[in-house]
């Protein structure tokens, strides 16, 4: 499962093996003075919070969301098991407006 290392002045997800190849993707750092929020949703899939298109990546619906979701203006970074809340972190620059990621157990 994926898990978020709070490092001294940047924040790292990091991801397991079968995620980083289900998703196309390496793990993720982002500088903490890009943060902007940091958030818990409860229910992902049905809160209007995903956007945009999938790709590259894996899904499927409603159980697993893998990967990059683009749309018009940005894009974002999904890790999303079933129906586990999920920590939304926003970001004013870099490559991902927010990553979202199920939160640990």
């Amino acid at each position: 499962m994926a898990k978020i290392i709070d490092r001294r002045d940047e924040i790292k997800l990091s991801l397991s093996i079968g995620e980083k190849l289900a998703a196309l993707h390496g793990d993720l750092i982002a500088s903490k003075s890009d943060l902007i929020s940091r958030k818990v949703v409860e229910n992902p899939w049905r809160s209007g919070l995903l956007k945009g298109v999938r790709a590259p990546g894996t899904a499927i619906p409603f159980y697993l969301l893998l990967g990059t979701m683009r749309y018009k203006n940005g894009k974002d970074f999904t890790i999303i098991y079933r129906n586990k809340p999920v920590e939304v972190f926003e970001f004013k620059s870099g490559p991902y407006k927010r990553w979202i990621i199920t939160k640990e157990d």
